[in-house]
């Protein structure tokens, strides 16, 4: 299993762009879903998210 999780974190590092770019319209579907009852929630859940992903934030 260790393997395995070092090869995710390899590949979610070289493709953080990718990454960050799934997570946020991961997070606009869920705003949507909801109608934006809980935005700030969501938006504070994608921030974090992308922070913890390859070198952190691309899009600054």
């Amino acid at each position: 299993m260790g393997s395995f999780m070092d090869r995710a974190k390899d590949l979610v590092g070289k493709h953080d762009d990718k990454v960050d770019e799934g997570i946020e319209k991961a997070g606009d579907q869920a705003d949507r879903r909801t109608e934006g009852k809980y935005t700030e929630q969501i938006e504070k859940g994608v921030d974090a998210a992308k922070q913890r992903t390859g070198q952190g934030d691309t899009r600054q």
